[in-house]
């Protein structure tokens, strides 16, 4: 594993850091901290979409499935009250998978901007 990247973004957990380490391997160093800066502010940390997941309880269900881009399940949930509050349930034990996905396909879009800037 990267000290490099571990030193720029230690809050990754072990999947995650895997994976965009995998992926960033070849990076120059310039390269590593623009995919750094690029991919935190993008992004979305676990606790986060747990902390909203269990705002769906409160009536505002479907919140993590927006800031994770599925935008239809965030209406079907918000219109449903997360599916009768068993979407949300659902939701409660996987957010570490939710936010997971999310973030793999935000390293991705982050990884091919970074292939397409100029050295």
């Amino acid at each position: 594993m990267s000290t490099k990247l571990f030193q720029m973004m230690p809050e990754l957990d072990m999947q995650e850091m895997t994976y965009v380490d995998s992926m960033t391997k070849n990076y120059t160093d310039q390269q590593l901290l623009n995919f750094a800066n690029f991919y935190r502010s993008r992004r979305r940390d676990p606790q986060l979409i747990l902390l909203v997941t269990l705002a769906g309880f409160l009536g505002f269900a479907g919140i993590q499935r927006f800031l994770t881009d599925q935008i239809g399940m965030g209406i079907l949930y918000f219109f449903t009250v997360g599916l009768c509050f068993i979407g949300t349930i659902v939701d409660l034990v996987n957010y570490k998978q939710i936010a997971l996905e999310y973030n793999i396909k935000v390293a991705n879009e982050v990884s091919g901007w970074i292939a397409r800037m100029p050295q």
